[in-house]
């Protein structure tokens, strides 16, 4: 390695990335190349950033495997950035073990954080947990990379609603951060702990108020005993019982309905105008509401009851033989209301998300992230940069609020 090349390298590990590219601008030589595309990245310029790696990656010849795979790794750094996640994660796992077999422990295991990173972004929780149980985080790790990895543990301890663990990991992240001295990093850390204390969601109150819920607050919620009816994550849950609804709209609909009018009952014209959407019902809905009443009925009995009155339906809470007190029934929603609010939710972290990486957070198909947007785009909610297959989407952050923290696995577009 020539002075150039290992000054420059210098420059990136301290974030000085103009600093690195006034060393090998000029150069075209594969590790000036790859230098110059992990400089463009850290400046935001990510698809000249990939495609200098990519460049680099094809030139390094087959006997400097360890300089390819590093390509490799930061190509799918850079992706993550740009919300591409249509990468093959066997090729990233195949840089990995050749890093790691090569003694670059330290570059095999950022890309396995990348690795980790991906799942979180994809809502895998459970996935994402086992990879992070493999890593070796212990001694050794440039403060650097173990900011990155305490980053990914609290993503993952907030994202499963525990906030105790979240806030540790994000205190550790912060001191490797401030010993790795790159704002960057100190500047992400900060973000990551300002988000935890924002609102999260927004607790439905009686004659159409609502409370602003901090992430602490909707898990000391949920561990109340309450019967919570949670439209962040489509579902209904009562201590540790937790019954998803996010496949069973309809259900989910009428299971809203039902808390917003408790204790009282909901009247069934209401009903079938919030579930089915119409406002002359007939007697072919009503035999509807029946039925699926039946089968909202049958679904949440370890939950609740939900009996016929006079005008309606009524949800009654179960409650525990050895507990004096009544469980009262909580509505908790998201930040942002009406359709689409899923999308919204991703789009609102600031990132610019392509289609297919929308598509695959939310489990649904390109053909219908692609009319969502378009409608959004329309409304004036969401707007695209680039064109072709560089097009990518931004939707303006929600002032004041988290969007993304209860958004913990594929939720449906309505």
């Amino acid at each position: 390695m020539d002075s150039l090349i290992a000054a420059a390298a210098r420059a990136l590990v301290a974030g000085d990335a103009l600093g690195a590219l006034k060393r090998v601008a000029l150069r075209d030589d594969p590790p000036a190349l790859a230098l110059r595309g992990i400089a463009m990245a850290q400046l935001g310029e990510h698809p000249r950033a990939r495609e200098l790696l990519k460049r680099a990656a094809r030139r390094f010849g087959a006997h400097e495997e360890l300089a390819r795979a590093r390509c490799v790794v930061a190509e799918a750094e850079v992706a993550l950035a740009m919300r591409d996640l249509r990468g093959s994660p066997g090729t990233l796992a195949a840089a990995s073990a050749s890093l790691e077999a090569r003694g670059d422990h330290a570059n095999a295991l950022q890309a396995r954080l990348i690795a980790v990173r991906r799942l979180l972004l994809l809502g895998r929780l459970q996935e994402a947990a086992a990879e992070l149980d493999r890593l070796d985080t212990r001694g050794g790790l440039p403060p650097a990379l173990l900011a990155v990895a305490e980053l990914a543990t609290a993503e993952l301890a907030w994202r499963s609603l525990h906030t105790a663990p979240a806030q540790a990991a994000l205190a550790r992240a912060h001191a490797a951060a401030e010993r790795a001295g790159v704002p960057a990093l100190q500047a992400e850390v900060a973000e990551a702990r300002a988000a935890l204390e924002r609102p999260a969601a927004r607790r439905l109150l009686h004659a159409g108020q609502e409370q602003p819920q901090r992430l602490a607050e909707v898990e000391a919620l949920l561990a109340s005993g309450a019967l919570v009816v949670d439209a962040c994550r489509r579902g209904l849950q009562a201590g540790s019982t937790w019954l998803p609804l996010a496949r069973r709209p309809l259900l989910f609909a009428l299971a809203r309905a039902l808390a917003e009018a408790w204790p009282g009952d909901a009247d069934r014209n209401a009903l079938i105008a919030h579930a089915f959407r119409t406002r002359r019902p007939d007697e072919t809905h009503r035999a509807r509401l029946r039925v699926e009443i039946g089968r909202l009925r049958a679904l949440a009995a370890p939950l609740a009851r939900i009996e016929a009155t006079d005008r309606g339906f009524a949800l009654v809470p179960r409650t525990d033989e050895e507990e004096s007190d009544a469980v009262v029934v909580v509505v908790l929603v998201p930040p942002l209301d009406g359709d689409r609010a899923s999308l919204l939710a991703l789009l609102a972290d600031g990132a610019a998300w392509s289609t297919s990486a929308l598509a695959l957070a939310l489990g649904a198909s390109q053909r219908t992230v692609q009319r969502a947007l378009v409608e959004l785009e329309a409304a004036g909610r969401v707007r695209a940069i680039g064109r072709a297959r560089a097009q990518r989407w931004l939707a303006p952050p929600l002032a004041g609020f988290t969007t993304n923290l209860l958004l913990r696995a594929a939720l449906p577009l309505t």
